[in-house]
């Protein structure tokens, strides 16, 4: 019978030793802004464009439309640093010779619970609290609504950063 009742009490306490061992390991899924900014920062290059107005839009555009040649290759770079900072670049190709790798910084915020991020687009002179509508490792795109007419602007970026 002694035997019978420390095989049981060996038969429960054994395993519960080794429970508190084990390490469970389960995976973190990446955030919005560990897939907007890498690790340390993370450059994004505008390829399309569409604006919709009263619903309606005329598809897709290229944004190299958009600039001069020197401008397509520009670049929006996002920090993954507690200030958020934020960098509009010049591309490998500039416009002038003298004009500096980067051409303006700001910051960025990105509020999780309805996709915004608010960053500047140079091209629409001011920043945005843009909706996202998709953001992958590769691309992202974002859609702003104006607040008093029934239109929105939609761009969409490729990461440059491999």
């Amino acid at each position: 019978m002694k035997a019978l009742f420390r095989l049981f009490m060996l038969a429960v306490t054994l395993p519960a030793l080794f429970a508190g061992c084990s390490e469970k390991v389960e995976p973190t899924p990446l955030t919005y802004s560990q897939i907007l900014t890498g690790t340390e920062k993370k450059a994004w290059r505008m390829v399309s464009y569409q604006i919709f107005d009263n619903g309606k839009s005329d598809g897709v555009q290229n944004a190299q439309n958009l600039f001069a040649p020197c401008e397509a290759d520009d670049q929006y770079v996002f920090y993954a640093n507690g200030e958020h900072k934020f960098e509009y670049t010049n591309g490998p190709s500039k416009c002038d010779t003298s004009e500096p790798d980067v051409i303006f910084e700001d910051s960025w915020t990105l509020i999780n619970g309805n996709a915004t991020l608010e960053f500047v687009i140079p091209v629409l002179g001011g920043k945005f609290p843009w909706t996202i509508r998709n953001l992958t490792e590769n691309s992202l795109t974002v859609e702003y609504f104006f607040p008093d007419i029934e239109a929105s602007y939609r761009f969409t970026f490729n990461s440059t950063t491999r």
